[in-house]
């Protein structure tokens, strides 16, 4: 699985993909594919408390290998923050399970889309 982006030098991210125009306000949504002991174990309501927080709109749910799938939409920065938030290098700050790994796929935004939810 490759990493989600390159963390170079002094600890700072670079995310690239899909950014769209709406009404001025830009959007930005990732597919989080997560990776570890992340299934029963209150991982989704974590992520999905992280994602309102956050501000953002999506849904977390359960993959038939173990993985959890986030699909994370709102303001870049916000998305950002999450993927940060669930960066396996980075201390878990409550985060239950165990993170092994996170790919990130950048996709353009998805219209009429609210909430955040766990399926």
């Amino acid at each position: 699985m490759s990493p989600p982006s390159t963390v170079p030098p002094g600890g700072a991210r670079h995310y690239s993909g899909a950014m769209a125009e709406r009404g001025g306000d830009e959007v930005s949504r990732a597919l989080v594919f997560v990776r570890g002991r992340v299934q029963n174990v209150g991982f989704r309501w974590w992520a999905r408390s992280r994602a309102l927080e956050l501000g953002l709109v999506g849904h977390a749910r359960n993959l038939r290998d173990g993985r959890v799938e986030i699909n994370a939409q709102g303001p870049p920065d916000a998305v950002r923050a999450l993927c940060d938030q669930l960066d396996p290098e980075r201390p878990p700050r409550g985060r239950p399970g165990h993170v092994e790994a996170v790919q990130v796929q950048w996709h353009e935004p998805q219209q009429h889309t609210s909430g955040f939810v766990e399926r």
